[in-house]
């Protein structure tokens, strides 16, 4: 009877057998890196806007403090984004003709807000309240970044539901005096005194974690 398979196939079967069990690992990896990269996340990647506003100037050149531009962040679960006139506050006075700002005027004029685009946007099945978080402790920083650096705002956290995890689950890793909050050199404390400032704050680890606290 004649051999089905020529001898060569010996060599060339084990090959074969081995890229099949690599080929579901490979993809799994291919996956996790697409996941896990700029493109999925957007982490690092800054976001075109109507006007490409500074904070590395506003905020770490000028020192304006959040709250003069995102009013409603101790207050509400939305930390706000700052009117046309709250920027003509400053510039009616500065660079008044400055063609950057062009569509900060014409906004003014038409009495229509300007069109700023989100960079940290959750998904509408999770519930964020920024008030909350502030008043325990926890400071722009620790989400956002070293926003006084950067010259156009991007994301530096993922936001993905595991990293919320992570501070749930240890919130003081992150817990600053009231004072910090709002302080971009502010640094996270060391295990005793964000142990103390649990305590201060009267928070418990246990209910952070109950699932009704961002999905409602």
């Amino acid at each position: 009877m004649a051999q089905i398979f020529r001898p060569s196939s010996n060599t060339v079967a084990p090959g074969v057998l081995v890229a099949l069990a690599l080929t579901p690992l490979v993809l799994g990896g291919v996956v996790w890196l697409l996941v896990w990269s700029p493109y999925s996340t957007a982490v690092g990647v800054p976001m075109n806007q109507a006007v490409p506003f500074s904070h590395q100037h506003h905020v770490g050149g000028l020192g304006i403090d959040c709250r003069y531009c995102h009013t409603g962040v101790e207050t509400a679960a939305f930390a706000g984004v700052p009117t046309t006139r709250t920027c003509m506050t400053c510039h009616s006075q500065l660079w008044t003709e400055a063609p950057l700002l062009k569509p900060v005027r014409e906004s003014l004029i038409a009495n229509e807000p300007m069109r700023w685009k989100r960079v940290h946007a959750l998904p509408d099945y999770v519930y964020f309240d920024h008030s909350i978080h502030v008043a325990k402790g926890i400071s722009c920083v620790s989400c956002h970044g070293r926003v006084d650096r950067m010259p156009l705002v991007a994301k530096q956290e993922t936001l993905y539901m595991r990293w919320c995890l992570d501070c749930h689950r240890h919130p003081e890793r992150k817990l600053r005096a009231p004072g910090e909050v709002f302080d971009m050199a502010s640094r996270d404390p060391s295990p005793e005194v964000g142990r103390q400032r649990l305590k201060a704050y009267q928070i418990q680890p246990a209910r952070l974690l109950d699932c009704s606290l961002c999905h409602r």
